[in-house]
């Protein structure tokens, strides 16, 4: 039997296993992942494919973090495997860490949730009033621009990181717009444009290659200003064709990197393609990058306790795309 607690952050959820996974070795959270490559993938398969998730699903195991400096250690996953990193899930982690009392949340202040994650060391700040809590702060690695104007798939994109890699493109540019009607159009855009990008130098991580390949493809359509205030509204295709339903945490990083680079200073609402909104700062410049600050706000939408029958023909799950 395998325990969750389900969150959603603008919509894309976020499945938190708390208990029944045996504990993945490693020196540090990027080794873990590794290893939880190695170990438990059909777990992964298990609790992201139907019929107890979906092709859009995604979660994560905690894990120990890399010393005490944080407080717990996260290891993301998605249908198709583990990514690097995950605002959307960061946000559900600071929720969570409140909720259960993992952390002592300040009833009417602000309290950091230090998350260990294999892109870094990341801070979910919690703010509550009257003991609830109202928002957390996604405050992500340092993100930068990669390459700009990289041919792909018979289209140029932009490329920059935010804890994963990302290639940014106008959905103008293909006559298409981010909205639920065009989004079959925008998947395989996207298909097209990571897999031209396989091979590419501006895909690897300078650094540590185990953070390398374009994770998601992201789509964006100019929007008027909010009271001074620039706005776009995006969707995130990352993985194989998987969808993110909110304005995506590390690829909103990713974003504010390129806009930062064209010479916004102004904050950004990221609006999704379902409605929901992430708020964005660059919070600091450092020698690395830019470090994003995206406010947002998670939900917890149940309990679960999984299991798998022996004699169940469908085994760890399916999926249908």
């Amino acid at each position: 039997m395998i325990t969750t607690v389900d969150y959603h952050t603008g919509g894309e959820p976020f499945r938190i296993v708390t208990g029944g996974v045996p504990e993945i070795p490693g020196a540090d959270v990027p080794e873990r992942r590794v290893n939880a490559i190695a170990r438990l993938d059909d777990v992964r398969r298990l609790l992201c494919h139907e019929p107890r998730g979906h092709a859009d699903m995604y979660g994560c195991f905690l894990v120990p973090p890399n010393d005490p400096g944080a407080h717990l250690g996260a290891l993301f996953w998605h249908k198709d495997g583990f990514s690097t990193a995950c605002g959307h899930g960061t946000i559900a982690l600071g929720a969570y860490a409140a909720h259960e009392g993992l952390v002592e949340a300040d009833p009417d202040g602000e309290t950091d949730v230090v998350v260990d994650v294999p892109s870094g060391r990341v801070t979910a700040r919690v703010r509550s009033s009257g003991g609830r809590v109202q928002a957390v702060t996604f405050v992500n690695v340092p993100s930068y621009v990669i390459a700009r104007d990289v041919a792909a798939a018979g289209v140029k994109v932009d490329i920059s990181y935010g804890g994963a890699i990302y290639a940014s493109m106008s959905a103008g540019a293909l006559g298409l717009s981010v909205e639920p009607a065009q989004l079959g159009a925008l998947i395989e855009h996207a298909r097209r444009i990571k897999a031209d990008l396989a091979d590419h130098p501006a895909s690897r991580h300078p650094a540590d290659d185990r953070l390398s390949g374009v994770y998601g493809v992201i789509f964006y359509d100019e929007l008027p200003d909010v009271d001074g205030v620039a706005h776009q509204r995006n969707v995130t295709v990352f993985a194989d064709g998987e969808v993110d339903r909110s304005p995506c945490g590390s690829g909103t990083a990713a974003r504010l990197a390129l806009l930062y680079d064209s010479g916004l200073r102004r904050p950004l609402i990221h609006r999704s393609i379902v409605g929901s909104t992430f708020r964005a700062r660059v919070a600091e410049v450092a020698a690395e990058g830019v470090v994003p600050e995206i406010e947002g706000m998670a939900y917890r939408t149940g309990r679960h306790a999984f299991e798998l029958d022996p004699e169940d023909p469908m085994g760890t799950g399916f999926t249908l795309r």
